[in-house]
């Protein structure tokens, strides 16, 4: 195992006073000023190996005396995205169940991938359907109604089923759930009469 340096652990408390849940090393270059890429990748390598940093994908670390928000991870590692579908539906306790991997609506292509042991899978929607959401503690969330919506859609698409005996509708605003189908494709609704 690499010896640890004293510039490797100010590494260590520069990035701990920054609310980052994880570093690119273009990030890490700027921020720390290190002379050349390659002592940052080495030092890097070290912290890494001495299980000060983990590295969550390629070219991407985070501190890892810190608490891993995977849902924050995945919603940075795959832009444009906000977490929704089931995983907002619990988030927000429409929902009874709880769901093992983390769903995100995205404009990009549909994908998957897994960060610290959990998956995430994003899912790609219309860029006119890409709205209803917030930021949530560095996580953007959609709002419980446009949840609800954006699963619907996937289920009028063949492409996701939850049982909607499941749901807990009673929690939504109507009206809000009414004017952000207005911009869904007609009928939208159908599916909870």
């Amino acid at each position: 195992m690499d010896r640890i340096k004293p510039r490797d652990m100010d590494l260590v408390r520069q990035l701990a006073r920054f609310n980052k849940p994880f570093w690119s090393v273009a990030d890490l270059e700027k921020v720390l000023g290190y002379g050349s890429r390659k002592s940052l990748l080495v030092a890097l390598h070290r912290l890494t190996a001495s299980g000060i940093l983990e590295r969550v994908r390629r070219g991407y670390y985070r501190v890892s005396t810190r608490p891993a928000d995977e849902a924050a991870l995945a919603n940075v590692l795959y832009r444009p995205s906000y977490l929704s579908f089931e995983s907002a539906l619990a988030r927000h306790g429409i929902l009874s169940q709880i769901p093992y991997s983390m769903t995100f609506a995205t404009t990009r292509r549909s994908k998957r991938m897994t960060i610290g042991g959990r998956e995430a899978e994003f899912r790609q929607i219309k860029k006119d359907l890409f709205f209803g959401y917030r930021l949530e503690g560095g996580l953007y969330v959609a709002e419980p109604e446009k949840a609800l919506l954006d699963e619907l859609y996937m289920m009028k698409r063949g492409r996701t089923a939850i049982p909607l005996e499941e749901l807990d509708v009673d929690r939504l605003s109507k009206g809000r759930l009414r004017e952000f189908a207005s911009r869904f494709p007609k009928g939208i609704l159908a599916e909870l009469q």
